[in-house]
């Protein structure tokens, strides 16, 4: 850490970390349904199927949390983490695009679990004007602007054609959203004070791909 302007700044860290945080708060959230006090950071890696040195690398970043001979609270661990994931506040969100997608992320009750509430639902087809998706309405995107105003909308969803994505994403942007989760079939490139989180699910089925096609080639599968 260093100060700069009388500010902490903490150190950097990575984002292959940040990215293993919502695993982590996911399994320690299930310890606690289970009923699980403390756990050791052994136990945690079998259950995850990472190493125990990776794990204490990886709260290390943040003050370890864990205690030599005890091992990890689980409920302050799961406290902490989700603190660090902003899991402590409360995010208001939309959705753009009602098709499938839109639709099923609509229907996700944990969204809310986590603090991201879904207040409207957004598209163009007039057909779906007034359709209720878990009780919310399909708005028409000509309502935006002042929807994402008066209702202090900082996250918006894209589920929506990659040809619009930009022009929307801009749309939304100019009327105070802080942050975009886009699944549009494009990777947006937005200013920089503007958090995007791109999400490309064929990517992640093209993965499976190669895991599928590299596992029968070491295993020389036959028919």
């Amino acid at each position: 850490m260093h100060l700069e302007d009388g500010i902490v700044e903490e150190k950097e860290i990575s984002k292959a970390v940040i990215k293993r945080l919502p695993r982590y708060y996911r399994y320690l959230g299930d310890l606690l349904e289970d009923g699980v006090e403390r756990i050791s950071s052994n136990d945690l890696s079998d259950r995850m199927q990472v190493t125990a040195s990776q794990i204490r690398q990886d709260l290390n970043n943040f003050g370890g949390f864990g205690q030599q001979g005890y091992g990890y609270n689980v409920k302050y661990l799961y406290n902490e983490i989700g603190k660090i994931l902003g899991l402590d506040k409360t995010y208001n969100m939309i959705i753009v695009g009602a098709g499938n997608l839109g639709q099923a992320l609509a229907n996700y009750v944990k969204f809310e679990k986590r603090g991201f509430w879904i207040k409207g639902i957004f598209d163009v087809n007039p057909r779906l004007q007034g359709v209720t998706v878990r009780g919310i309405a399909i708005r028409m995107t000509d309502d935006l602007p002042q929807f994402v105003r008066d209702n202090e909308i900082k996250i918006a969803a894209l589920t929506l054609p990659k040809e619009n994505a930009e022009q929307m994403a801009n749309l939304l942007i100019e009327n105070g959203v802080k942050a975009i989760w886009n699944f549009a079939h494009i990777d947006l490139r937005l200013p920089e004070d503007v958090i995007v989180e791109n999400v490309h699910l064929s990517e992640s089925l093209m993965q499976l791909s190669y895991n599928i096609n590299r596992y029968e080639k070491e295993h020389e599968i036959k028919e």
